[in-house]
């Protein structure tokens, strides 16, 4: 967005002011771009042609960046709060890993509290900035209500990005074990892979405009706007206080909170987290944004990228659930809880089929 922000008094192909500082000046322009060409257009293709997506070497690349990242630890508090989740639901946490030793707790836990005093420091600056007005939320929005804001996009985006997981979970299931038990889930998943299963990639597209909307809102929630050196928040240094003004807290607290919990939350309890009547409301309205066209030339560009890679559907390589029972060759549920479930490495989950 940065890169592609006009100068003020910039003219640009001789459009009116108000439509450069609403289309160009706000970011929505090169959101868009972001959206279709570098989101949606991977994601269409995805949802349906998993193994061929994930065969290439930069997938291999992408896992190996991403592990390493979270070796940091600075998101080791989401897998605190997956077991409360757990401890919810009256289940032990399931792990394919052998027991922890002394050290190995020691390793886990240590991480486990840098991610909290992460989490809490950068609560503490974002909300001492809000409530002292300090960061670029529009003017006029009353504080309380602007904590508000974050708070309930934070949580719609958590919504949306567990939805995202539960649904591939249940995408391989044979339709009679989806939501069987569930009347809720069900109903969702009837109108998810509905017809040739169009609406799965459909909701990819719509939901990425809501969580892009919604990501819109809280980066102004909660970007530090403020003077370096003048009032710098918690007195800290010029260095530091530039390092704040670069929106990097309000990333660390949606990502924990806003992101991989409710992705972990999601993957260990799809039916659970599908039975949830909100995540079909959330369905239609992603499925109405998708109506709208906004975004319709990523299945375009989908077209094209499909094509020159070859991608193939899944079943292509496997076969449907119905057909692989039919020849004998069931899902193995043991198989299934190590692919789907809340053993495989958060990570790592994202690019297996």
């Amino acid at each position: 967005s940065l890169s592609s922000t006009p100068f003020e008094g910039t003219e640009i192909f001789g459009l009116p002011t108000t439509i450069i500082k609403l289309f160009l000046e706000s970011g929505i322009a090169m959101a868009l771009i972001n959206i279709i060409i570098g989101q949606i257009t991977s994601q269409v293709n995805a949802s349906h042609c998993m193994l061929d997506y994930v065969n290439t070497h930069f997938m291999t690349f992408t896992l190996w960046v991403a592990l390493l990242i979270e070796k940091t630890g600075v998101m080791y508090i989401c897998y605190v709060i997956r077991m409360l989740a757990y401890k919810c639901a009256g289940r032990p946490v399931e792990s394919n890993e052998p027991p922890r030793d002394f050290v190995r707790k020691l390793w886990f836990w240590g991480r486990v509290v840098w991610s909290f005093c992460i989490l809490c420091f950068a609560f503490a600056v974002t909300l001492a900035a809000l409530f002292n007005g300090q960061t670029y939320m529009w003017p006029g929005v009353p504080k309380v209500v602007a904590v508000g804001i974050f708070f309930l996009l934070m949580a719609l985006v958590g919504m949306l990005e567990g939805m995202q997981i539960a649904f591939f979970a249940v995408s391989k299931l044979p339709k009679d074990e989806r939501g069987k038990e569930h009347p809720m889930a069900r109903r969702t998943c009837e109108l998810l892979f509905r017809g040739e299963g169009k609406n799965l990639p459909a909701f990819m597209v719509g939901r990425q405009m809501f969580v892009t909307l919604c990501f819109f809102v809280i980066a102004r929630v909660t970007t530090l706007n403020i003077e370096v050196g003048v009032n710098n928040i918690f007195g800290v240094s010029d260095a530091v206080q530039n390092f704040f003004n670069t929106g990097i807290l309000g990333a660390i607290i949606t990502t924990n909170l806003g992101s991989i919990s409710w992705q972990l939350v999601a993957s260990a309890f799809p039916m659970a987290f599908l039975s949830n009547p909100l995540v079909y409301v959330l369905l239609r309205f992603c499925l109405v944004l998708e109506a709208t066209g906004i975004c319709a030339s990523s299945w375009f560009l989908a077209m094209i990228h499909k094509s020159v890679m070859g991608f193939q559907y899944d079943e292509v390589y496997i076969g449907t659930p119905e057909e692989r029972a039919a020849k004998e060759l069931a899902d193995d549920p043991e198989v299934l809880s190590k692919l789907m479930g809340p053993n495989l490495h958060p990570f790592a989950r994202e690019f297996s089929p």
